[in-house]
């Protein structure tokens, strides 16, 4: 099996960024201790800071469909996903109302620009964050 690569990156309340990053035999095991550890440096929020962060999201103009990637970046970094998952965390962080098929609208310009993968029929689409491929690496496996 291939190695393969994960990428965390934070922001703190200052706008640092921090970035953790893992390359090799990725288990969903693997996967975990990281994301623990991510949060034991205070990169998660938890339940009261959650507000904190839609705040932040709600403040910054943004586009609409900036804050619907945020949204997914921030709560489905790794495990599959729906529309309506998206649009109930948008609705309770940013206390604002988006309609279903905004949501659909977005999730599929995001699977064209190869942002997400997509999985499922019509009616129970299902959505995960794309692995971050270096276009120079897809071309070497192609030749």
């Amino acid at each position: 099996m291939p190695a393969r690569k994960m990428r965390v990156e934070l922001f703190d309340n200052e706008g640092n960024r921090y970035t953790i990053a893992f390359e090799g035999q990725i288990t969903r095991d693997k996967a975990l201790r990281l994301l623990d550890l991510v949060e034991l440096l205070g990169g998660m929020p938890g339940e009261g800071a959650a507000h904190g962060a839609g705040n932040v999201l709600a403040r910054n103009n943004l586009s609409r469909f900036e804050k619907v990637r945020l949204i997914i970046k921030n709560s489905f970094p790794l495990i599959w996903f729906s529309s309506k998952d998206v649009q109930s965390v948008y609705e309770q962080e940013l206390r604002e109302r988006i309609g279903l098929s905004t949501v659909s609208t977005y999730l599929a310009r995001m699977v064209n620009r190869e942002l997400l993968l997509r999985t499922g029929r019509a009616n129970n689409l299902k959505y995960k964050v794309a692995p971050d491929i270096p276009q120079a690496a897809i071309k070497q496996q192609l030749k």
